[in-house]
């Protein structure tokens, strides 16, 4: 029997590697107890009123979500001052991203992106049989000069991670405008705003507000980090209208379920728990950083609810140490950075006990 007729292009795209789950790591080794800090999940849980209202809505799930999404999109509109028009919805941001590359991408056209960043930007492009153009970072940061080099007259969409992830670094917002300023008319720029809502840094800009200023781009977020809702997969970008109308005739019908809907619209009111969970993780992360700059370590200063660090080894055989005790972290040879490791900002007392752990099997290794 001969192979399937798959598309050339597509057969042989990997698949997204996730850090490891809790429950993944207990079928491994058999431990009862873990500490998750490899998803930039959020430190703080699901808003209470999330809780609720997927309770509430639970006797109504044999009935199909409303395709709309037209309560949600409507209070995410009145959050960002544009129009529900202007809101396209996915489950998770994954889904938005790769439906922009299907809204832009032909084959043979150019995707292009930092990197190491996120890796569904390169899905994006390869699953269109587009090609994906890495533009390196620069000591650690995302160099815009060098991606304005790289842009081609086949260059049909630029990713912009800012923050950056899995760096945590921030591009400040006069660098970001004028990057827009100088990109040719035929590349629609995408601006990944997941860890957003974690900046402090003053130079930020959002996205959103440069839209509201008449910059076509689109600009994403998600329900997964800040909202603590990551397991019901809602992301949505702030793009002109004619993307969003044309999106609806190619995502997936009912594609954000009912009671990520409700969920959802809750978390959106309950200002409250972003509050708890902005200055939870400021001080989680200030803790992270201060920690390991006392191990003799150089973290990449953060604007997210994580932190990266290169710890001058393996990071593979560091993450396989530390889950055998219990702790699961990031390793980021997946990203090309084979001495660096990606922590999860957690509670204090996670955090410490990352930290005493991670002092051990650094010292240990030394020996």
């Amino acid at each position: 029997m001969g192979s399937l007729r798959i598309r050339p292009a597509i057969r042989n795209i990997p698949p997204y590697v996730p850090g490891k789950s809790i429950n993944e790591a207990a079928r491994e080794l058999g431990l009862a107890r873990f500490i998750k800090l490899a998803s930039n999940e959020s430190v703080a849980g699901p808003s209470p009123l999330a809780v609720e209202a997927i309770q509430r809505n639970l006797a109504n799930i044999h009935r199909y979500p409303e395709d709309s999404s037209y309560d949600l999109k409507r209070a995410l509109a009145r959050k960002h001052g544009v129009q529900p028009g202007n809101i396209l919805l996915g489950t998770g941001a994954d889904e938005v991203l790769l439906l922009l590359g299907q809204l832009f991408l032909e084959s043979g056209d150019e995707c292009l992106f930092p990197y190491p960043s996120f890796s569904l930007y390169r899905r994006s492009a390869l699953v269109m049989g587009g090609v994906p153009v890495e533009s390196p970072l620069r000591d650690g940061r995302i160099d815009v000069e060098e991606l304005l080099r790289r842009v081609t007259p086949r260059t049909k969409l630029v990713f912009l991670c800012n923050p950056n992830n899995p760096t945590g670094h921030l591009l400040p917002g006069s660098e970001v405008l004028a990057f827009l300023d100088r990109l040719p008319e035929h590349v629609f720029p995408v601006i990944d705003e997941a860890y957003a809502e974690f900046v402090d840094d003053p130079g930020f800009r959002d996205a959103v507000g440069m839209f509201r200023q008449g910059y076509q781009l689109a600009a994403i977020r998600t329900f997964s980090k800040i909202y603590g809702i990551a397991g019901l997969r809602v992301g949505y970008a702030v793009v002109p209208e004619e993307l969003s109308v044309t999106a609806d005739g190619i995502r997936n019908s009912f594609n954000v379920n009912s009671l990520a809907q409700a969920a959802a619209l809750a978390a959106l009111e309950d200002r409250e728990h972003v509050e708890r969970t902005l200055q939870a993780t400021f001080a989680g992360r200030q803790q992270l950083a201060e920690g390991l700059e006392a191990l003799g370590l150089k973290p990449v200063p953060s604007q997210t609810n994580f932190v990266c660090v290169g710890i001058r080894r393996d990071a593979q055989e560091l993450f396989q140490r530390l889950l055998r005790r219990g702790l699961i972290v990031r390793p980021l040879a997946s990203f090309s950075m084979p001495q660096h490791i990606r922590i999860t900002v957690g509670t204090r007392g996670e955090n410490s006990e990352l930290l005493a752990a991670l002092a051990q099997e650094l010292s240990r290794a030394s020996a």
